[in-house]
């Protein structure tokens, strides 16, 4: 089969696709999901092998039975497979999982590399970052430098590259490691992580790349690159954004930067012996790091995902999405006050997965609402947990259209205003979907005063409908689901 052909039957199938909702307009329409950068739905390819692994599932640590063999063959495996999609060189490189997601592995690696490195006590990150990406280096290192973005061809774009040079020539071998996210979650736009290493290297420094938006829209290269410099030193996605179930978090790392530091967690499965006055860690990765019960059906779940992705090739991923990307920015681009965020040209910065967006005058929770209400478009709103980054961008739209406001007054209306509306893409996703949330956004300007009579504000800044109520019973409860399987007695 084709590239194409591998795409279209992989995107063409996940779980949640073809479900329906009844509306505020007493309609009932398919869900159009726009949240993929929060979490993306599951691939029907994972959910069918999940199924099959089911009936086998025992736990890992043992090979004395038939279900502990296959478990634990098959558990073996799906580190592998994160090295291979990472293209990280097995020989020097590990894998291991973590609990909740990306923020577990970071908070694990800011935790082993401040012992590791205990001399090198400065952490150079980006304004871009979400807060897993920036409170873990500020809870255990003494200090953390916030680089700015730089301004692209029109706006906001990546991290800026002469002041992270200038970050480092100033700490020099202070730095233990720039800590960057791969691509932004609230805008998409993608920084260049290969240089990023280069600059640090050459002081020293470590790079260590937030991926949870990037593995399932980018091909990444963390080893065996042209030029030595631009290999990556730990990298961490989780499987909540890349098609899998929960969020298994993974970090991929160089063996000998966790060699001599003992893991953090400690139990079952990840020692040689124990007596009652020690312990003996083992020295084999993953193991040491992965104590007690791990995941299993997490990561078989995500395991499936990356290599389902790499049969397709994720070349071939980035080059679809990029074209709904493009194509996004171009519709939204035409509607009158729909403000987008961030650098807009995709050649002078280019982005994947997000486009975040408001519509001036309307709070970007009315927008959610509405879009969610009448037209079963799900997409986010606020801050996406990078409340820096949200408040520049927002900041800057406001002192271009308000020049006779000073800075202060500018400030003030970004912390009150603060928030937008994201909508962000899977390979599920197609330019039908684009269409339908702009003709949303079309009709939401037209008749922005109609809606705003339909909401009441809530306390907490949401807004809800004084008619129309979702119950959410009706379709699923855990106490429903259990009560129909035993029968209601």
């Amino acid at each position: 089969m084709s590239d194409n052909g591998l795409f279209e039957k992989l995107a063409s199938a996940a779980v949640g696709l073809d479900v329906n909702y009844d509306l505020a307009n007493g309609q009932r329409t398919k869900r159009v999901y726009l949240d993929s950068t929060a979490s993306s739905l599951r691939l029907q390819v994972v959910e069918d092998t999940l199924t099959k692994f089911q009936p086998y599932y025992s736990n890992t640590h043992s090979v004395l039975h038939f279900g502990a063999k296959l478990s634990t063959s098959e558990y073996k495996w799906t580190h592998g497979m994160v090295l291979d999609f990472l293209n990280a060189n097995p020989e020097n490189h590990t894998a291991f999982f973590v609990g909740s997601g990306t923020t577990a592995g970071i908070n694990r690696v800011a935790r082993a590399l401040r012992e590791k490195r205990p001399d090198r006590e400065v952490v150079i990150t980006s304004i871009m970052e979400h807060h897993s990406n920036d409170l873990p280096h500020r809870k255990h290192f003494p200090q953390v430098v916030h680089v700015p973005a730089e301004m692209a061809k029109k706006s906001i774009g990546r991290i800026h590259m002469d002041r992270l040079k200038e970050a480092l020539e100033e700490h020099g071998d202070n730095v233990n490691y720039v800590a960057i996210t791969g691509v932004s979650n609230v805008t998409g736009i993608i920084n260049p992580i290969h240089e990023i290493a280069e600059l640090a290297h050459a002081h020293g420094a470590l790079v260590v790349v937030d991926a949870a938006q990037m593995a399932a829209h980018l091909p990444i290269q963390m080893s065996g690159n042209d030029n030595p410099a631009h290999d990556l030193d730990v990298v961490i996605f989780s499987g909540h954004k890349i098609y899998a179930p929960g969020s298994p978090g993974v970090v991929v790392t160089r063996k000998d930067l966790f060699e001599g530091v003992e893991p953090q967690d400690v139990g079952g499965g990840m020692v040689d012996d124990v007596y009652l006055n020690r312990y003996m860690i083992m020295d084999a990765f993953p193991d040491r790091e992965e104590a007690g019960t791990p995941n299993i059906p997490g990561a078989i779940g995500l395991a499936a995902s990356l290599y389902a992705l790499n049969r397709v090739g994720m070349e071939k991923v980035a080059e679809e999405e990029d074209a709904i990307i493009r194509y996004t920015i171009g519709q939204l681009s035409q509607i009158p006050d729909v403000i987008i965020y961030g650098e807009s040209d995709c050649d002078a910065c280019e982005r994947a997965g997000a486009v975040s967006f408001n519509v001036r005058g309307v709070d970007h929770a009315m927008t959610a609402a509405v879009l969610n209400d009448y037209f079963n478009i799900a997409v986010r709103n606020e801050c996406f947990c990078a409340h820096p980054y949200v408040r520049e961008m927002i900041t800057e739209v406001l002192a271009e259209e308000s020049d006779d406001l000073s800075d202060e007054e500018i400030e003030r209306l970004a912390d009150l205003h603060r928030g937008m509306v994201r909508a962000s893409f899977g390979i599920y996703n197609t330019k039908a979907d684009v269409d339908l949330l702009a003709e949303a956004l079309r009709d939401l300007v037209e008749k922005r005063e109609h809606y705003e009579g339909l909401y009441e504000r809530l306390d907490s800044g949401d807004y809800a409908h004084k008619t129309f109520k979702f119950d959410h019973a009706r379709l699923f409860s855990v106490k429903g689901a259990v009560d129909g399987w035993l029968g209601d007695g």
